[in-house]
């Protein structure tokens, strides 16, 4: 909708735009006297009779058109309702959670077991097909953060499947070397860098979403460490934190389909504080 055609609406009209459950009033901050009027100005701007309009980046909305952060729908901050009432985000957190926690018991060692090739099955099957579908789903929803994570973190699984796939040959073209394990360390650390650029995105989100990455960024480091070193503490205690990862990704999976009509469990959406700093 265009500013003119806002313009022309009236604010107390009955009509509504549905919202999900998760969806509440945001209220955006007003000016504040010490920010610069230009710099504010130009990316949130209030108007209307009430404060009922707001710009965001030149397009106009209601107020109550917005969506606050959210992380069952991989939303990190104030956004525009999407045009498409679709939410994919669910299908690829719950294929996330269920990859990162057998992933988890495997380096963790329950049970005894230590191969852990059985991973290949979720993490191409559900954690990589899942992730992909979703994340393509999320472009039509215009959701470029979580369209950008899902696509991701499904190469991400592909590629850690690969590795124990003979016929790909990557674990075999270091056999007679002791430069595999070295490998993988790196090939982990690359995955940490990626996990810490997403947790400096969501520190204006919810305490759930950005939990979750903080400890994926963890298990990533973590589980480096383990390859680099070889010591089997070190790779039980990553394999601990991907539980605890899977655990709050489940989490974020259920907060976004679980609503009044079909749960008597909702749970609760906590937004972190945003901080301001002055001149």
């Amino acid at each position: 909708m265009t500013a003119t055609e806002m313009s022309s609406s009236d604010s107390s009209n009955t009509y509504q735009k549905p919202h999900p459950y998760h969806v509440e009033h945001h209220e955006v901050p007003k000016l504040h006297p010490n920010h610069s009027h230009r710099s504010f100005i130009s990316s949130i701007h209030l108007h209307g009779d009430g404060n009922e309009l707001v710009t965001i980046g030149g397009h106009t909305y209601y107020r109550h058109d917005l969506m606050s952060a959210f992380g069952g729908s991989l939303n990190p901050g104030v956004t525009p309702f999407p045009k498409y009432n679709i939410n994919p985000a669910p299908l690829g957190l719950f294929a996330f959670g269920v990859g990162c926690l057998l992933m988890g018991l495997f380096n963790a060692r329950v049970m005894g077991i230590t191969i852990p090739n059985l991973t290949v099955s979720i993490a191409c099957f559900y954690g990589g097909i899942s992730s992909a579908i979703s994340g393509i789903l999320e472009f039509f929803t215009g959701n470029t953060f979580a369209f950008t994570l899902l696509i991701s973190y499904a190469g991400f699984w592909f590629s850690y499947a690969a590795i124990f796939m003979p016929s790909m040959g990557i674990a075999i073209a270091y056999e007679g070397t002791d430069q595999f394990e070295n490998a993988v360390g790196l090939y982990l650390i690359g995955w940490t860098i990626w996990t810490f650029i997403v947790v400096s995105l969501l520190l204006k989100s919810t305490a759930a979403l950005l939990s979750m990455f903080l400890f994926l960024m963890l298990t990533f480091l973590v589980m480096a460490c383990a390859s680099f070193t070889g010591d089997m503490g070190v790779s039980r205690a990553g394999g601990v934190i991907g539980i605890i990862t899977s655990v709050i990704a489940f989490y974020n999976a259920f907060a976004g389909v679980a609503t009044p009509f079909n749960s008597y469990i909702v749970p609760p959406v906590v937004v972190l504080p945003e901080i301001e700093f002055g001149e």
